[in-house]
């Protein structure tokens, strides 16, 4: 049988690491070995795993136990290392997908196991700590490529585009639930059972569930016509892109590997691309921008048009970038616990770099000044007068960041977290107001758009006598007490 990556790569550690314990070259463990400098240099780099005589061979000239050289146990200078490989986490990294080998990954690390060792130690135990999954890489994993690539996918909207031209469906808005079901049940032979989850009490947090035995999309029947029509927009994603690994409920209850989270995102993605048409939506947006005041109830059109949710719109924004140069842009969705009235951000993506309003610190209460924050205040008033279930609130702000003075035009959109009870969203798009995007952008300064000081997190926060504060700005305190205390101690040592 042949060898495992992982086998190669733990067998040339312990080769490198024994070679190099004894001050040899590699032309000195050939001519002690017999074995030839390129197959040796091959071995070290976990390219080759020797035959059962050169290994013998090795295990003599080196003076390591058989057993032990061919067994996955390493020192204890690369256990840390050796806790990566065994885990799944480094092979489930996209490497490929960053134009990193995992061979030359390992050599990097090899190269000063003290050090590196003792990094990857710290990060184990940070995870530890802090109970970090492994999906939370694979997510974190997920970002950085969105990034990278601008949040655009032209492979992806080709396929989305070739799919609308092959199905006929409407470019300007208007795919209906009908039009998908009828093709999910004849192209793809799956069935839709509208209200599939709701005899499941447990799962009624979920949108939908697919039965890949059965072929039958279960549906949670809380869900508006939006709702529905973009899981069936998603499960033909799925089909149409050939996306075998991936998820069958419609969020992750469990994540199995970086393809599942991957292929999830790309069926959201074909998603979006068919409900939205990319050609329809620039020109919408390009009038939208073109006018000199800002217009809430256009933005509000869009979705009627499209059919389409606040978290689909706000997706389909990420033709920015490719049709009107704006690049540096974030976008996050914040959610509010109204039972605890909490706020926690469990979305955000940043493009060009990463932008002030960022999920930093653990347990710190997000700048109450944020749109997105103000808005789901505005909507939990607004819901206690009444009982509308698709109540949405959409706002618009300039907020200049205390700490770096960069000033940001936002847009957002409040809703209720339907169908999980208890909670609202608000998903929101923020672009740094510079000269293009002034150009770009018309109504940027229009008078009746508020402008507010804002920071990332209350305990980060210098403001005074802010009404909003929700904590005390105990992260700038203790950095103003290191300050004095290193100026007593300058004093006492100068």
């Amino acid at each position: 049988m042949a060898a495992t990556q992982q086998q190669r790569i733990i067998f040339g550690l312990k080769i490198k690491q024994f070679r190099q314990e004894r001050n040899w070259n590699f032309e000195e463990l050939s001519l002690r070995t017999g074995i030839s400098i390129s197959y040796l240099n091959e071995i070290e780099k976990g390219k080759k795993y020797p035959q059962i005589e050169y290994r013998k061979r090795l295990a003599e000239v080196l003076e390591i136990p058989y057993d032990f050289l061919i067994s996955n146990e390493l020192t204890k200078e690369f256990a840390p290392l050796g806790e990566l490989l065994h885990s799944k986490f480094l092979n489930e990294l996209p490497l490929d997908l960053f134009g990193i080998g995992m061979q030359p990954l390992v050599e990097i690390i090899a190269s000063d196991p003290a050090k590196v060792n003792a990094f990857i130690s710290a990060l184990l135990e940070i995870a530890r700590v802090y109970a970090l999954r492994e999906e939370h890489f694979y997510f974190a994993a997920l970002r950085a490529y969105q990034e990278l690539r601008n949040n655009y996918f032209e492979e992806i909207e080709l396929a989305a585009n070739d799919f609308v031209q092959a199905h006929q469906l409407p470019k300007n808005g208007g795919v209906s639930l009908s039009m998908l079901t009828d093709i999910l049940e004849k192209t793809h032979n799956c069935t839709v059972i509208p209200n599939g989850l709701d005899t499941y009490e447990p799962l009624l947090w979920l949108r939908s569930v697919f039965n890949p035995h059965t072929r039958r999309l279960l549906l949670n029947g809380q869900l508006n016509e939006h709702q529905r029509t973009y899981q069936l927009a998603k499960e033909l994603g799925f089909n149409e892109l050939g996306l075998k690994e991936r998820p069958w409920a419609s969020n992750f209850l469990r994540v199995n590997s970086f393809e599942e989270v991957l292929n999830n995102y790309k069926a959201a993605y074909f998603a979006v691309a068919i409900l939205v048409n990319r050609e329809s939506f620039v020109h919408d947006i390009a009038q939208f921008f073109s006018n000199e005041k800002w217009d809430a109830d256009r933005l509000i059109g869009f979705m009627t048009k499209y059919q389409a949710s606040p978290e689909v719109l706000f997706q389909r924004f990420n033709v920015l970038t490719k049709d009107f140069g704006l690049d540096k842009v974030f976008f996050q969705r914040v959610v509010h616990d109204l039972e605890r009235d909490t706020f926690e951000m469990d979305k955000e993506l940043h493009l060009n770099r990463r932008h002030q309003p960022h999920a930093t610190g653990l347990g710190e209460h997000y700048c109450r000044r944020w749109l997105s924050v103000s808005l789901l205040r505005n909507l939990k008033t607004q819901q206690s007068k009444s009982e509308n279930p698709s109540l949405k609130v959409v706002g618009i702000q300039r907020e200049v960041f205390v700490a770096s003075g960069e000033e940001y035009l936002c847009i957002a959109i409040a809703k209720p977290g339907h169908p999980t009870p208890g909670r609202n969203v608000s998903v929101t798009l923020g672009v740094l107001l510079d000269d293009h995007t002034k150009q770009r952008i018309r109504f940027w300064d229009d008078p009746a758009i508020p402008q507010r000081m804002v920071n990332v997190t209350c305990q980060r926060c210098t403001l005074e006598d802010c009404a909003e504060r929700a904590a005390a700005p105990l992260v700038v305190i203790r950095r103003e007490e290191r300050k004095k205390m290193e100026e007593i101690l300058r004093g006492l040592t100068t």
